[in-house]
């Protein structure tokens, strides 16, 4: 509907897996060459999971516009299949003719493992990509393990790729899966773009679509990340819905309104979201701040301590010694001024004695 209004070829913001419209962030070119090389390499299973709507499907459709000539692929999208319906699509896939007579899984398995040596000989890799992989049952991964059982002296001859949600990962190290999980030999988990790649990631799809002016403003762009959490697909979700917005309002510029209006039809309320912040840009700040503080604290802490010694000290020495306790405690106590006794009066000489008056009172009658 917005198409023309904004000079675009087609809609840029499709769900659907198209990998003209894979932007090739770290993430995911990471993720493309853990692929490519378990393939190439004498791998056994490749393990590729992550959150729903990451790009794992959209990943998997160039790894097969990427791979060599000399490689034939079986795509599986459906795997919720039985033993028998799983060997009986893998067969589908190549190509390999079930033939008359009863359909077992002896009779496709013999027929994958002639396929497979003819393809050895040949100079030809095999490779099996199994999409949304977490909805398979442990019975169905032991049959996949099986099937790594075919194998010559020097290589495995069929590779295996595991696409799925974080569940898969958590099914192949529960108990009973151990064997899976050892032949295991390259996994990567698809984390969410970052703010600063779904910036990119925007305009990569717009510019794909024809696009060359600026369609959203910069906070528009913020708050998309912060809607979408960095998920591709409910980006793609979001952007398609504020572009008709603003061709419904007649605007150009996808402004931060827009934005929180596409939100609630998409998601409900804007609010019940949580905004996300930049990842790895804070971190550092706050580990400084969080150091900073532990360090002033404890220097703190410790010139407190001796401020508080020195003046119990100091009042120690100053205060009277007058009790008990210090002595005790090793310390003299001062003794008290004593108070001299008045001299004795000598006796009295005879000149002192004879010089005495004595007045002896006389009796009148």
């Amino acid at each position: 509907m917005y198409e023309s209004y904004y000079g675009l070829k087609e809609k840029p913001f499709s769900i659907a897996p198209d990998p003209r419209y894979l932007y090739m962030s770290e993430l995911h070119r990471e993720a493309l060459a853990h692929l490519l090389y378990g393939i190439s390499s004498d791998g056994c299973f490749i393990l590729l999971t992550g959150d729903v709507g990451t790009g794992k499907t959209t990943v998997c459709r160039c790894l097969l516009q990427q791979l060599p000539d000399n490689t034939d692929v079986a795509l599986i999208v459906n795997p919720r299949l039985t033993s028998l319906e799983l060997l009986e699509s893998i067969c589908d896939e190549l190509g390999i003719p079930a033939g008359g007579g009863e359909k077992t899984a002896k009779l496709y398995f013999d027929r994958l493992n002639a396929f497979l040596l003819d393809a050895h000989a040949a100079g030809r890799n095999v490779a099996l990509l199994i999409d949304e992989a977490q909805n398979m049952s442990l019975e169905l991964l032991e049959q996949l393990r099986l099937l790594t059982n075919l194998e010559t002296d020097q290589k495995k001859l069929l590779k295996i790729v595991l696409l799925g949600q974080t569940e898969l990962r958590q099914k192949i190290a529960q108990e009973g899966a151990e064997q899976i999980s050892q032949r295991v030999t390259s996994r990567y988990h698809l984390m969410p773009l970052d703010e600063d790649d779904v910036h990119a990631y925007i305009s990569h799809r717009l510019a794909v679509a024809g696009e060359r002016e600026r369609v959203f403003s910069n906070r528009a762009l913020s708050r998309i990340f912060e809607l979408s959490s960095g998920i591709p697909r409910l980006v793609n979700v979001l952007c398609d819905r504020a572009l008709l917005g603003a061709y419904v309002e007649n605007k150009y510029l996808v402004d931060t309104r827009i934005v929180d209006q596409a939100g609630r039809e998409v998601f409900g309320e804007v609010a019940e979201r949580k905004p996300v912040k930049k990842k790895g840009k804070l971190v550092p700040v706050l580990v400084f701040l969080i150091l900073f503080l532990l360090t002033a604290s404890a220097v703190f802490l410790y010139w407190s301590q001796n401020q508080f010694l020195d003046t119990q000290m100091q009042q120690l020495v100053e205060r009277p010694v007058a009790s008990e306790a210090l002595q005790h405690a090793g310390v003299e106590k001062t003794p008290a001024p004593v108070e001299r006794a008045a001299p004795e009066k000598e006796p009295e000489t005879e000149t002192e004695k004879s010089s005495t008056v004595h007045i002896i009172p006389l009796e009148i009658n």
